[in-house]
C-alpha cells in the first residue's frame, strides 16, 4: 500500500513504557494520529517534530525514529528546470 513508511515510533514509546495516549498528550496530537503514524501512515513534518520530542529526544535525532529520514512532505515538481 503506497504512503505506508517504516517508522521505530511504536517501539521507542513501549521502550519508555509509554501509552499511545501519553505519547499522544505529550505530543499533543491525537490518539489517531499516533494510532496512524505507528502503522506507517505519513504525517505533517510538524507532527513528526512533535513525536520526536515527546519522545525525549532531539529532532536531529529523526533518524532513530523515522527510518532513513523519510519525509511525508512531497515536493513541487520542477517544471522550470
Amino acid at each position: 500500500m503506497s504512503g505506508r513508511r517504516q517508522n521505530n515510533v511504536q517501539r521507542l514509546r513501549e521502550e519508555r513504557l509509554l501509552s499511545k495516549a501519553e505519547l499522544a498528550r505529550r505530543a499533543g496530537v491525537s490518539v489517531l494520529t499516533i494510532d496512524r503514524v505507528e502503522r506507517g501512515a505519513e504525517c505533517r513534518l510538524d507532527t513528526k517534530r512533535k513525536i520526536i520530542l515527546a519522545l525525549g529526544l532531539k529532532v536531529q535525532d529523526k533518524d532513530k525514529v523515522f527510518v532513513n529520514g523519510q519525509s511525508s512532505v512531497r515536493r513541487a515538481s520542477p517544471e522550470g528546470e
